[in-house]
Order: C-alpha cells, then structure tokens, then sequence
C-alpha cells in the first residue's frame, strides 16, 4: 500500500497567520508530545502519527512549489515530494503522484493507493483504519474505498456519504455500500441525512492504482510522470471528489467512531492548542475562553473578555468572538500585501519594513533566522544591493568566491552582481536591507543549494586566482 498525502493547498481562514504562502496545517499551535517542548503544526503531528504506524516509508506528500522549504523545515528533507508545477485542485494533484509511482518508483497497476489530507486532526486509532482500507477495497471488489466518520452533531460545513443500505438488518454496517454524496447541507437537510445513517467525508479514500492510470487514458494522456509534468495545465482544474468520486458507481464506505475534526477555523482550532497564551500576551484572571496568539515582540493585554480569539502576526492583527471567527475570510480577501512571515527549509525570515520612493527605488528591511548547520544559497541579483548586519550567532560568509568567519556586530556589503551565501554555525539572525528596483523572488539566481558545493567553487576559484597571480608574477 502506498499513501498519498495532500499539502498543497492555501487558505486565509486562519488569517492574519496563515496566508497564500504559509497554510494552515504549518502553523506551530498545536501540543506536542513530551519529547518536545514546543507547539507543532498539523503536518508535524500527521507526519509523528504515520511514523506511529509505520506509514512514512510508503508516503509521498503532493504539494505545491511555495510550500517546499516549509515541509523540509518541518518534517525533513527526506520525505519524498510530487511538486505541482502550478496550483491546479485535486485530481490533477492526485493524477501526478500517482503516476510518480507508477512511471518513476514502478508501483505496479494493481497497488493500493490511499489519499488523505495533511490537516487531519485524529488519534493514532484512525491511522489502523487506514491500513485496512486496502483490504476492504479488495474484499468488497469496490473501485473506491472510503473512511466515513460518525457525525456527533448536524454540521453544514462537512460534506455527506449517503450509505445505500442503511436499513437493512442484515448489512454490515461498519463497510457499506454508497448511494450518493451531499455537499454541505442546510442545517435541516443535515439532520435527515444524519437520521439515513449518512457518515461525514474524511477525504480519506483507495483505489488500486490501475482506477486512476485508466482515467488519465480516457483523456489521451500518456502514463509518463515527466511528461504530464510539461501537460499538467491541460488536466481539469477540478476536486477528485467531482471529477471521479461521485462519478463512481462501484464505491463502499467504513465507518469510524473515534474522535475527527476539522481544525480549519479559529474557534475549532483553539479548542486543541495545549495553551492559551503563544507568544508574549497577558490576561486577566476573570477572561473565559480566551485565546492570544502572538508572533510579534510586542506585549498583547485582554482584559475581562470572554470567547474572544487574538491572533497577531506581521501580517495583521484579528480581535474576534470565537462563533464568529469563520467569517475572517470575509475581510482577508480585501488584503493583497506580500507575506510578511515565511518558514524556509534553512530557517524563517520576517519583513520589517517595505517602502517604495519611486518607480525605480524600493526599500526591503527583513529579520532573518537561519538555524544552526543550514545555509542559504550561493546567489545573486541584479536588481538590487543589499546590507546584512549580524544581530546573533556565528556563522561563515561567502562574497565572490571567498569565505569569511562572522558574528555578531559583522556589517556585510552585497553589492548587485555579486555571488553570495551564508552559512550558520550556531542559530544565526541578521537584518537585511534590500534597495533595489524591483525587490521580487524572480530577482534571485540560484548557483548551489549545499555548502559543500558552495566550498567546493570557492576552492576552485582560489586555486585559479592563484595560478593568475603566478603567472602575473
């Protein structure tokens, strides 16, 4: 069996915190275990569940090119990734990996396939169910096989799975077979489908790999990884659910009966943080169901409020009641700002400061942290200079081939053209400022990614001036 887990999304339900670069399932608000004492995010806290269960070895994780550096921060650089080479929806997501291991790891055709998202917030116990979806598909000769969850209560925000023999004495009503699905009901209509047995999507489903490689030949498109990668916009830019689920006939459902929830808002995702206070925040003594979330240096004070949600990032700032806090999204869509706060596979930066003078003259200034071994690449841009000033740690320097020790107090001159890296020792933080013409991501060009390469050029490069020097003399 092999596990396909969904990450590529982006979503703004959690503003100011989550935004188009960093989802939800990478902020760092949940409870660790007692190996750690530290917040984790729902990818973390997935990932140690499969780990649990012995499932990581069979996992890839599809996700998008804006989250890579985020999942190797987190969970390692080990995890293999089907990168998406453009934001499209699920199917086309769910299309490319399984042909990743079809036409790259050479899964044969009859392999079991299981898909679930990231953000899934359940115990251990779900991860069993799982592992016996495979077994289910193939005892029941279904072409999908779905983990349905028994409602606790008439929810309008999770889609529905219809069983067609609910009334049946005789069925087995742990594996049954689906009549149809239903998308977000009213709060009546979810009632009377709880009453028909109806169990909420998971989003959790298998199917031999075979049931997806047949789909993608309808279409004409060739059973080859690297060449759907070069198509991959011409796949409809629709969910699994309606381009293939719901068009299946063949499909059977299992119920789950332990705990399930969707942590996709502030007012269900502050029921499971283990702390009413991240950050630098106070409360006083007589606040009820209060929670400060707080990523900035300054202090956040509520007093004598009760249901209230306060989130503070260098995106924004979001004071709310809990009930209401799923309209966020309502105002986040008014902001376009750049994403003042972005975790990278070497460390994290935050912006500071953004000031444009005039259609030539922009002005950056960032916060950056790089953990202790990691290093940014040897780089350079031709549209802008930058200043870093060392604030803590040590770490070496990379200017043009030529490697320096610094630490604290260094002021570092990156002229525009120039190569450059650096490398951390210890946890290392700078500042930088970028003034430039146009102060974008495109403006970086990449030479090596690993120090040792980066050592090895400068290396190269120094054995080279030499040889000039000699032959000068």
């Amino acid at each position: 069996m092999h596990l396909i887990l969904l990450s590529g999304g982006s979503g703004k339900r959690l503003w100011p915190l989550s935004n188009d670069s960093r989802s939800k399932q990478f902020l760092k608000l949940l409870p660790s275990d007692k190996k750690l004492n530290r917040p984790i995010s729902m990818l973390q806290r997935t990932w140690q569940q499969l780990q649990n269960t012995n499932l990581t070895g069979s996992t890839v994780v599809s996700t998008s090119k804006s989250q890579i550096d985020m999942i190797h921060n987190q969970i390692g650089t080990s995890v293999p990734l089907v990168i998406e080479p453009s934001k499209r929806d699920t199917y086309p997501a769910i299309a490319l990996s399984s042909l990743y291991l079809y036409s790259v790891k050479s899964v044969p055709e009859d392999e079991i396939v299981v898909v679930m998202p990231v953000d899934s917030y359940v115990e251990d116990e779900f991860f069993q169910h799982v592992k016996n979806l495979g077994e289910i598909l193939q005892g029941s000769n279904a072409d999908l096989a779905l983990i349905g969850i028994n409602p606790t209560f008439p929810s309008e925000k999770y889609g529905y799975i219809v069983p067609s023999d609910f009334n049946k004495p005789e069925q087995n009503k742990n594996v049954q077979t689906v009549r149809c699905f239903k998308e977000k009901p009213t709060y009546g209509q979810a009632k009377q489908l709880i009453s028909e047995g109806a169990l909420w999507n998971s989003g959790v489903f298998a199917f031999k790999l075979d049931y997806i490689l047949k789909s993608l030949k309808e279409r004409g498109i060739a059973l080859n990884y690297a060449e759907l990668l070069q198509t991959y916009s011409h796949l409809p830019a629709r969910s699994f659910d309606y381009e293939i689920v719901e068009n299946t006939k063949n499909i059977v459902v299992v119920s789950y009966n332990g705990a399930w929830k969707d942590l996709g808002t502030w007012n269900t995702l502050t029921e499971e943080m283990g702390a009413s206070i991240i950050g630098k925040g106070i409360m006083s003594s007589d606040c009820n169901n209060v929670h400060i979330i707080n990523e900035l240096d300054i202090p956040v004070s509520v007093l004598g409020l009760s249901d209230l949600i306060v989130a503070v990032s260098p995106d924004g700032i979001l004071v709310s009641d809990k009930k209401e806090s799923p309209r966020v999204k309502e105002i986040a869509d008014q902001f376009d700002n750049r994403p003042m706060y972005e975790e990278r596979r070497w460390g994290w930066y935050r912006v500071l400061d953004f000031t444009k003078y005039s259609d030539t003259k922009e002005v950056l200034t960032k916060r950056i942290g790089v953990t202790a071994g990691k290093n940014l690449s040897y780089q350079k841009h031709y549209h802008r200079s930058e200043v870093w000033t060392i604030i803590k740690g040590k770490g070496l320097f990379v200017l043009n081939g030529k490697i320096l020790k610094i630490q604290e107090g260094d002021v570092l001159q990156i002229p525009a053209g120039a190569l450059h890296g650096i490398k951390a020792i210890t946890d290392l933080e700078f500042i930088e400022v970028q003034a430039g013409s146009e102060l974008i991501e495109e403006d970086i060009v990449r030479i090596f990614m690993e120090w040792e390469d980066i050592e090895a050029h400068c290396k190269n490069t120094k054995m080279i001036r030499k040889k000039i020097g000699d032959l000068n003399d």
